[in-house]
């Protein structure tokens, strides 16, 4: 999954809130659409969405579809988050290896 649908996913005021939501735990459309200030049609909109970008599944449960936050689609958010602070975590020791490096050749 592209990092590009996953931020554009979560770009959304209203995507982010179902989606913390989910993260606490799973639920339908309609125990996700109380207290919302949109329509329980808009929430299953921003739930494909949120399919689409990899960062929601579902299952059906009789008449009803259970969605829960996809944990491998948080894994490839995750990896690329860990990503920059890799790179910030080599850069500062390339600095302080220069600055020891620098001292000894003083």
């Amino acid at each position: 999954m592209t990092n590009a649908l996953t931020f554009a996913a979560l770009a959304d005021p209203t995507r982010r809130e179902v989606f913390e939501r989910l993260a606490r735990g799973p639920l339908a459309v309609g125990d996700l659409a109380q207290g919302m200030p949109v329509s329980r049609p808009a929430v299953s909109q921003h739930l494909k969405i949120l399919k689409q970008a990899g960062l929601v599944i579902d299952e059906a449960m009789g008449t009803r579809r259970i969605y829960r936050a996809d944990r491998d689609g948080l894994a490839v958010l995750r990896a690329w988050l860990d990503g920059f602070r890799d790179n910030a975590l080599d850069a500062y020791q390339a600095e302080i290896q220069r600055q020891m490096d620098e001292r000894k050749n003083t």
